[in-house]
């Protein structure tokens, strides 16, 4: 018997919200833990080429931040405060490894810091890749390959080119799968709420590809199965690294406003575009990275990000844009004054909203969107 919509967005909660249990679930059923993946971009195929499970490191919403301070200046991003927080607390012990990318200070200052007996694999990505692409591909591929060169003595593996290159195909049919569901969510508006998108798509961080693919295409038919019915709110886009908690998509949900697209670090950015095809599975996942555009981690003098979501704006036939900007994210926080003025030329009205996971209270956020829903 097919299951319900609400059914499937249930299961994919329960994943989302339980990360340890997946991990798991995941070595039960192979005989292999889980790697962990800092945000904001890694070559995530090499972990799922050797078998063990990428789990995705963004934080969790913590009352207090203590234990970090010692580490951390308090002016360090809040994702990256509740992750030290949760390393410190013991929650990350279980993995076998963590991989770090460092495209801003802060991350280099966690990869640095890192202490728990978990041991860091830290790589670079290549910063000029727009003015010297061979170049940038050579330098990208060789810091793959110490990537999965550390991660063969970690976890006594072999990580061949052939398995690289079937985790490639995996994650591109996934990415195929929640372009899909994004647009299925925009069309089917007045069903999916914006906890529950999240909700679907955080859950891959937490998943083996082709089963959270799966899941995926039974939501988006179940979906199907039923006509969509009509949304009367308003439609928007978020940018930004995240939107979480919880709390700040149900103020959304509460002012009658639908998220029909994304911008995020954590949600379309990591799936928008596929990896190319090529014989060298390294060099592939390389020229991916150097053709990713539309993120301030990813340097790129032409600053494409503003236009492309405009062109969003018109496809999507959104009311704004919503920009969450994480709490001391200094690389979004430079690029948001270029987004503000092609926003303001472009006609598109946009709200400005403060993401911390220190928060508990969301009144202030609360009043800004009341007040952009009646603007609107």
């Amino acid at each position: 018997m097919s299951r319900t919509a609400a059914e499937i967005i249930k299961e994919f909660r329960e994943i989302a919200a339980h990360p340890k249990k997946a991990i798991a679930n995941h070595k039960r059923e192979t005989g292999k833990g889980a790697v962990g993946i800092m945000p904001v971009y890694c070559p995530e195929e090499i972990v799922h080429a050797s078998g063990y499970l990428p789990i995705g490191m963004w934080g969790a919403q913590k009352k207090t931040i203590s234990k970090a301070r010692t580490y951390l200046p308090p002016f360090a991003c809040s994702i990256m405060q509740s992750v030290m927080e949760l390393q410190l607390e013991g929650v990350y012990d279980d993995l076998e490894a963590v991989i770090f990318s460092v495209p801003c200070d802060t991350l280099k200052c966690m990869s640095q810091k890192w202490n728990r007996p978990v041991p860091a694999i830290v790589f670079t990505h290549p910063q000029n890749r727009k003015i010297a692409k061979d170049a940038a591909n050579v330098f990208a591929r060789e810091e793959f390959n110490i990537v999965k060169e550390k991660l063969e003595d970690i976890l006594d593996v072999h990580i061949s080119n052939k398995a690289i290159k079937n985790s490639i195909a995996v994650y591109n049919e996934n990415r195929a799968a929640c372009r899909e569901f994004s647009d299925v969510a925009a069309e089917y508006a007045a069903v999916v709420t914006p906890s529950d998108r999240h909700a679907v798509i955080k859950a891959r961080w937490f998943m083996e590809k082709s089963r959270h693919t799966a899941l995926v295409k039974e939501l988006i038919a179940a979906l199907k199965a039923e006509p969509a019915p009509e949304f009367k709110g308003k439609k928007i886009i978020v940018t930004g690294i995240q939107v979480e908690p919880y709390d700040v998509l149900d103020i959304f949900q509460e002012n009658g406003f639908a998220i029909v697209a994304d911008d995020l670090a954590q949600e379309t950015r990591n799936f928008r575009q596929d990896v190319p095809d090529d014989d060298d599975a390294l060099m592939a996942l390389a020229r991916a990275w150097n053709e990713f555009d539309g993120c301030s981690l990813a340097t790129d003098a032409n600053k494409p990000k503003g236009q492309m979501i405009i062109d969003a704006v018109k496809k999507y036939g959104a009311d704004a844009v919503v920009v969450c900007m994480m709490k001391f994210c200094d690389p979004e926080e430079f690029d948001y004054p270029i987004l503000l003025q092609e926003f303001e030329a472009a006609g598109v009205k946009n709200l400005y909203i403060e993401v911390d996971q220190e928060s508990t209270a969301f009144e202030q956020v609360k009043t800004r969107i009341q007040t952009f829903a009646e603007i609107l």
